[in-house]
């Protein structure tokens, strides 16, 4: 009973807040990013190949850092296994529902997985729901669904194939997630993230060039700076990030916190594919907002 607290405190300290933060950011603006760029390239080969190069850098500021890209046996099978939940399942599925998907509905209905990370976390890792975490819980997920109903989402035939992806691969990366907390992987963040990456998206990347046409040649300026910002931000800012984050904090709780992601994304949506934002989403992201407040102080 001595030492609950400090383990509390430190779980909940403000670096780990600050790393959810940057994780939230680069992950909300990659929706817009993502959706622009499936314009001009396929969904595979833009995932696998802009993931595998952020990999590389990864591995590179590793051994700039002096940090060891050495993976003992016994931790391979969950790596692997969390690269295919978190990087390969996540990738794939959402890249592919962007394709029935506008941004800002893909992201909300993606971000469903504080939803099962909670509910996974109370059986695997014995965090049990507290009241304000509950409350939080509520509050964000009645946010994000009353801008699905701004945004008229409806399971349409149309739109069917869309919301299935999105919510399979929110359910695996909350799977991911919390067998993380469960079994880490003893890792710095940034060779945690490197190896991850790069065993997710590698197969992605070779499946996609092979099975799909690709031509650079109609790739515009904006789409090769947007492919920069995919690269260095999402893969190798925003992942570095949540690795970090997640080892600071309960999983629940980094989960909970990402709902900020699906906020950011359909702000940036709005403004930059001008998708639809009215009275009503704004109100419902300020509830959005509040909840994941709430969260982190619970």
């Amino acid at each position: 009973m001595t030492d609950s607290k400090p383990h509390a405190r430190a779980r909940l300290a403000p670096a780990g807040l600050m790393f959810l933060a940057i994780t939230s950011v680069g992950w909300g603006f990659n929706w817009p990013v993502t959706k622009f760029l499936l314009g001009e390239l396929p969904p595979l080969t833009l995932r696998g190949t802009t993931g595998v190069i952020g990999a590389a850098l990864l591995a590179v500021l590793a051994l700039i850092r002096s940090q060891s890209l050495h993976v003992e046996a016994r931790l391979w099978p969950r790596l692997v296994l969390y690269a295919a939940l978190n990087v390969s399942g996540w990738m794939v599925l959402m890249g592919l529902a962007l394709l029935w998907l506008p941004a800002s509905e893909a992201a909300l209905i993606a971000y469903t997985m504080p939803v099962w990370a909670s509910l996974l976390a109370w059986p695997v890792l014995g965090e049990r729901p507290t009241l304000l975490r509950s409350l939080a819980l509520v509050m964000a997920f009645a946010g994000l669904a009353a801008i699905m109903g701004g945004n008229g989402i409806s399971a349409s035939e149309a739109k069917l194939p869309g919301i299935i992806m999105a919510l399979c691969g929110s359910f695996g990366f909350a799977l991911g997630t919390v067998l993380a907390k469960k079994y880490p992987v003893a890792l710095p963040p940034i060779p945690a993230a490197a190896w991850q990456i790069g065993l997710g998206c590698l197969p992605v990347a070779i499946v996609g060039l092979a099975i799909e046409t690709t031509h650079l040649d109609r790739v515009t300026t904006i789409g090769w700076w947007l492919l920069v910002y995919s690269t260095v931000i999402q893969f190798c800012i925003a992942y570095v990030s949540w690795f970090a984050a997640l080892a600071r904090l309960p999983a629940s709780v980094a989960a909970i916190g990402t709902m900020a992601v699906p906020v950011i994304g359909v702000v940036a949506s709005a403004i930059a594919l001008h998708e639809p934002l009215g009275t009503t989403q704004i109100i419902a992201l300020v509830f959005t907002l509040a909840g994941v407040v709430l969260a982190t102080r619970s």
